[in-house]
């Protein structure tokens, strides 16, 4: 109960910064905050950061989420003590990276699915590079098709692939999304029929975080 209460309130944050963003000055001050110097707190994020920073300036980010969206992706995994996030859409493992950040604080780990090898095998070598290899299943293939065999509980689901594919993605994996648990879907500008499902159904609560590449963020209630 406690941890349910936390993510709404956490959801009630992120519901009040889209807000604020949205008032002139105030919101080219906090996006600037928000795209500020990534400050290690430990080694080991020292080291997932500098495959970051390393990946940012070299260009090898094909498909992947902004920095900013990368920073909240981790809070709010770490916000819900995630211990299994499934990830749809590993591209280079730039987002893959930044939920290692906070899975390396709850104990938890990652299963991220990408359709293409080249990608997959740049995301294994950041994977390395970072130290965080042991966290990360990485499944090469449709993840129309391999989600089916997921069976352990889900905390954090992030959906960043087809955009047609969303809502295929959504029903098949929701029922594993256990209660207090998140749905993140990027760029969902462009996937009119998931935002009308999951703004829809009585079991989700949706806010939309309108900056950097656009995320849903839906909290499972029930």
């Amino acid at each position: 109960m406690k941890k349910f209460v936390g993510v709404a309130l956490l959801l009630a944050s992120v519901a009040w910064l889209v807000y604020a963003q949205r008032r002139g000055p105030w919101r080219r001050a906090t996006f600037g905050e928000t795209e500020s110097r990534l400050l290690a707190k430990d080694e080991a994020e020292k080291r997932i950061l500098a495959v970051i920073e390393d990946a940012e300036s070299s260009g090898r980010l094909f498909s992947n989420v902004p920095r900013a969206d990368g920073r909240l992706l981790r809070l709010l995994a770490e916000a819900v003590g995630a211990r299994h996030v499934v990830e749809i859409g590993t591209s280079t493992g730039y987002s893959g990276l930044w939920f290692c950040l906070a899975l390396q604080k709850t104990g938890g780990k990652l299963t991220t699915f990408e359709i293409d090898s080249r990608r997959a095998a740049t995301a294994r070598e950041h994977f390395k590079q970072a130290g965080v290899e042991r966290l990360v299943t990485l499944v090469e293939g449709d993840a129309h098709l391999n989600v089916s065999k997921l069976k352990e509980p889900i905390d954090v689901l992030f959906i960043d692939a087809d955009k047609e594919g969303y809502v295929d993605y959504l029903e098949k994996l929701l029922p594993l999304v256990r209660p207090g648990g998140l749905i993140l879907a990027h760029n969902v500008d462009m996937a009119a029929d998931y935002v009308q499902r999951v703004t829809r159904n009585p079991e989700l609560e949706t806010v939309f975080y309108t900056q950097g590449g656009g995320l849903g963020i839906t909290l499972k209630k029930r």
